[in-house]
């Protein structure tokens, strides 16, 4: 029996006409999933509604509409236009509070504009209406326009309270607004607010989100009484800024107060990347092994840390499903190029009835990196034609990055002209695509077009465009590409820097890089790791190895990128005992996994310099399994030092593990003519053929004043350069 029928049989029950408190009981009672059908038969029954009637109206409808997504918005929409003219009709609106929970209604739901068309109709205000309004631009991403209506509400002559800055402060959080957040830290000291828990607890959140830890443990050392909810704000504080230690130590302080944790507590704790089976263990023993939110944390845990496996069948003993586990458990298994299951529980979410979003998707098709993943990309882009997701400009660009992946760039190109709005991040994903298929020309000519409509590039942008460069071979337009930099004040940090350091290194120019290393204040590991290489590939090992130890002087840890740098300098100048050395600094003192590049790079080292039984022993205790890399590496130092038997061994080896890679057939090719031996030259050449290539393609890149590139379609003349803004400049 629905709601309706229940309510028309107890009105019939009774003989007279039911009292309102009998509709109010009805109103609060959680079940209540129709509230607005409740209220017609209150109206049937001649009950004459009330301003507490309203409330408790309003009240149950945002938790009906809470509960059920899938129709949440429009369900709501239409219930605030109905409940608004029956408090008009019926001269309800006088009623402040009733009013003030109609606009907090519409702000839940994000009807801004209502909520603010509703605040300016009241013919009175109070401090709560105010709270509510500023409250809602908050929590729907609106700080500004929160920031505005707090200096109006001043204005008005009415006093903010505790809640009026604690709803401020989260805004002024999240959008870096922190200058804002200090005047309103400064306006609640003024008012005598400064020792307020709930004003404490915003403030300190509010300064970790802006990187000023230092503020936060200020505040949290200065307040006279913490409860669980000052302990968890610090302890997310110290999780949000990477310090988990810090967190760990806050917590176990926390237990020594005698305070118990909340989910919250745990949820805080497992953002900070803790160790989950410890945690698993201790929210058992606790008993908030049910909470849904806990669990969720857990689940995206496990995940995020690589235990998939464990991740899967936790979600699975549980017995809420939640869309961003699910989330979490498919981007764990693409990270780790499981596609098969990646995609299985991507098929889960639609078995469960749960519908994926823009993020779950394209967890799935970053995953997408091998050919052979072509036809199932090609199905999730037609799931997301049907599911209508291709609008999502966070789906087009996961889009156009699989296709630039798989070389595809004609469907790429595809997807990006049909785009009716094409925001940045889209510019830089077609750019970017471009490059990687090795079609930088096309990308060339979209940034020019991109300077014609108008949209300003950023970082990423002139990064992905000087790494085409270093394909084109291309000194000037690079230069050019310099000076758009400098004319429109692009940050020369982080990924600007080091992209114009490699182009610069790659298109020979090594004084130039060094130029641009120099004019870097604070370089990061990445422009440190790029003059490295810069140095290694001119042969110059001594300011390799000089910027290696300077970069650990400025507080920076060498990674993976540093080390191939240092060894490929190694490797140029015939230094053995140097690169074992940083070989082994590598792997003991840094405890670094070595990749299959450090490998052969310690391969060709050894080789080259004649020490081939160490070489092979070398490759024998390695712990992963080499590959033709590895191999070619010894076969090419074979070449160097005409070591011909064991060069034909490794030849036959490279072949059965990769028949169609033309490079180790040159190798061997080259070794024979070495040594005379033209008829094994003309075999290997066959055989090169046969296998579907004939070694002698190569492009060779020369620079023309005319800055025309007909063969790649390129053209920059001065037409383009006037159209785009483009200019010339000297750079030193």
């Amino acid at each position: 029996m629905n709601v309706a029928s229940r309510v028309g049989c107890a009105i019939t029950r009774t003989r007279t006409a039911p009292n309102l408190s009998f509709f109010h009981s009805l109103l609060q009672n959680d079940n209540a999933t129709c509230p607005l059908v409740i209220f017609r038969q209150l109206l049937d029954a001649n009950a004459n509604p009330n301003d507490l009637t309203f409330s408790l109206l309003i009240k149950s409808c945002v938790s009906s509409s809470s509960s059920s997504h899938s129709y949440a918005l429009s369900s709501a929409r239409l219930q605030v236009t109905q409940i608004q003219s029956q408090f008009l009709k019926r001269g309800i609106n006088h009623f402040v509070y009733v009013y003030t929970a109609l606009i907090d209604f519409c702000m839940k739901f994000g009807f801004t504009t209502h909520a603010h068309q509703l605040f300016e109709d009241m013919t009175y205000r109070d401090v709560v209406s105010w709270n509510v309004l500023i409250c809602g631009y908050s929590q729907n991403g609106h700080p500004y326009d929160a920031l505005q209506f707090f200096i109006h509400m001043i204005r008005h002559g009415f006093t903010p309270n505790q809640t009026t800055m604690a709803s401020l402060l989260p805004s002024c959080g999240h959008n870096g607004l922190i200058l804002q957040g200090r005047s309103i830290h400064g306006f609640g000291i003024k008012a005598g607010l400064a020792s307020d828990p709930q004003l404490s607890n915003a403030l300190t959140s509010m300064y970790a989100k802006c990187d000023d830890l230092g503020a936060s443990q200020l505040l949290f050392e200065e307040m006279g009484e913490r409860n669980v909810v000052s302990w968890n704000t610090m302890i997310g504080a110290y999780g949000q800024n990477g310090f988990s230690d810090k967190a760990l130590f806050c917590f176990k302080e926390m237990l020594k107060e005698g305070l118990n944790p909340s989910p919250v507590t745990m949820m805080n704790l497992l953002s900070a990347n803790v160790d989950p089976e410890t945690f698993h263990c201790y929210i058992t023993k606790c008993g908030l092994i049910n909470n849904d939110s806990v669990v969720t944390s857990l689940v995206c845990l496990y995940a995020k840390q690589g235990f998939t496996d464990i991740a899967k069948l936790l979600y699975k003993c549980f017995p809420s499903k939640r869309l961003i586990c699910l989330t979490a458990i498919v981007s764990s298994y693409s990270e780790k190029g499981d596609i098969d299951s990646a995609v299985e529980c991507f098929i889960q979410t639609l078995q469960l009835d749960i519908k994926p979003d823009a993020v779950a998707l394209i967890t799935v098709l970053h995953g997408f990196n091998n050919p052979s993943h072509f036809a199932i990309g090609c199905a999730f882009h037609g799931y997301t034609l049907k599911s209508g997701l291709t609008t999502d400009s966070l789906v087009a660009n996961g889009l156009i990055s699989m296709y630039s992946k798989f070389d595809e760039i004609e469907a790429a190109l595809s997807l990006f002209t049909d785009m009716s709005e094409k925001p940045l991040i889209t510019w830089n994903s077609v750019i970017s695509g471009c490059v990687q298929a090795g079609k930088s020309s096309d990308a060339m000519l979209l940034f020019c077009k991109m300077n014609a409509c108008r949209q300003k590039s950023d970082a990423i942008t002139i990064a992905s465009l000087l790494s085409g460069c270093c394909q084109l071979g291309d000194l000037r337009i690079g230069e050019t590409l310099h000076g758009y930099v400098l004319r429109n004040d692009v940050e020369l940090e982080e990924f600007t820097g080091t992209a114009l350091i490699d182009m610069y290194t790659k298109c020979g120019r090594l004084d130039y890089a060094e130029k641009v290393f120099h004019s870097i204040n604070d370089p990061c590991l990445a422009t440190w790791n790029s003059i490295i290489s810069g140095y290694s590939l001119y042969g110059l090992e001594h300011k390799s190895f000089s910027c290696y130890s300077k970069l650990q002087e400025q507080g920076l840890k060498p990674d993976k990128i540093t080390f191939l740098g240092v060894l490929a300098a190694c490797i140029h100048g015939g230094l053995v005992c140097e690169g074992i050395e940083y070989f082994r600094i590598m792997t003991e003192e840094h405890k670094l996994m070595p990749g299959l590049q450090h490998y052969a790079c310690i391969v060709g080292l050894l080789g080259r310099a004649s020490f081939f039984e160490e070489a092979i022993e070398f490759i024998n205790n390695m712990k992963i399994r080499p590959d033709s890399a590895v191999w070619g590496a010894l076969l090419s130092a074979c070449c160097i030092q005409q070591e011909i038997r064991l060069g034909e061994c490794l030849a036959k080896k490279l072949f059965f593990l990769n028949n169609k890679n033309g490079g180790f057939y040159v190798l061997m090719s080259n070794l024979y003519a070495i040594v005379g031996r033209w008829g094994d030259v003309a075999r290997v050449r066959d055989m090169m053929r046969d296998s579907g290539g004939d070694g002698c393609s190569g492009v060779s890149v020369i620079e023309v004043a005319s800055l025309h590139h007909m063969n790649n379609n390129l053209v920059l003349n001065e037409a383009y350069l006037n159209t785009s803004n483009w200019q010339h400049l000297c750079l030193y």
